[in-house]
């Protein structure tokens, strides 16, 4: 495991009682969130969502500092498709995951090596490495 040297931001969120089906509000205010349990009427949002949300906005910065390391200019245009299954195994829980990467205009080649840069350094991706599995696809 590797040890953090110098943290560099920590996200703080106060879940409430009702978990899946409470609400969520950061230190800050910025988040302020009904949560909902997945296929249910209910009118917020779930775990899974925001774990995409967050996985998907993260590997679009580390496809950044690929990018610059590389020297490639990144379309405008491009897109991170984040899909967070929650199933069951066995009666146990799990999670795995699929990014659809959107990279427009981009040779192949390139872009699928700055999929794999960013898949190595993005750390939403270390975390889930060799635990839950994943599927990366160039779109």
């Amino acid at each position: 495991m590797t040890h953090i040297d110098k943290v560099l931001y920590t996200g703080k969120v106060h879940t409430s009682s009702g978990g899946r089906n409470g609400t969520a509000l950061s230190d800050d205010g910025r988040l302020d969130i009904k949560l909902s349990s997945p296929g249910t009427s209910g009118a917020g949002t779930n775990p899974e969502q925001l774990f995409a949300a967050g996985w998907s906005a993260c590997f679009i910065g580390a496809m950044g500092l690929a990018a610059s390391k590389l020297k490639v200019t990144l379309p405008v245009d491009l897109a991170v498709d984040a899909e967070v299954d929650l199933g069951t195994t066995d009666g146990a829980y799990f999670l795995q995951a699929r990014l659809n990467v959107f990279l427009p205009g981009l040779d192949r080649n390139v872009a699928q090596e700055l999929i794999d840069t960013a898949h190595q350094t993005c750390p939403y991706s270390k975390a889930t490495r060799n635990n839950i599995n994943v599927v990366i696809n160039l779109v």
